[in-house]
């Protein structure tokens, strides 16, 4: 695995590191992104997830991040997410595959 540093500037999670970041258990203004894929959803240990995400169901795979990605608010109407979204889906593909390198 990369070093947390390099991790945090990967260009594929620009985007997402004003926010986030890949360390274990270390939340920010969004919750850490670690293991993130096939993780339950609004299960982050020490987040305040706002009422709309805890009401989601099931785990974040691939196609749920990928939806998510593409419009937090259409995805999850209510979101405190303010992220507006990546609408390009090679971006987001390559984001969601650098994710699943973080373990």
């Amino acid at each position: 695995m990369a070093g947390a540093a390099q991790a945090q500037n990967d260009p594929s999670f620009a985007p997402c590191a004003a926010c986030h970041t890949v360390k274990p258990g270390q939340n920010r203004l969004g919750p850490t992104l670690h293991r993130i894929v096939g993780a339950k959803k609004a299960a982050v240990p020490n987040f305040n997830y706002s009422p709309a995400l805890k009401a989601q169901k099931g785990v974040w795979s691939e196609a749920e991040l990928d939806a998510y990605i593409a419009n937090p608010r259409a995805k999850v109407p209510g979101t405190r997410m303010i992220y507006v979204g990546m609408p390009d889906k090679a971006k987001r593909a390559k984001l969601i595959a650098w994710l699943k390198t973080q373990k």
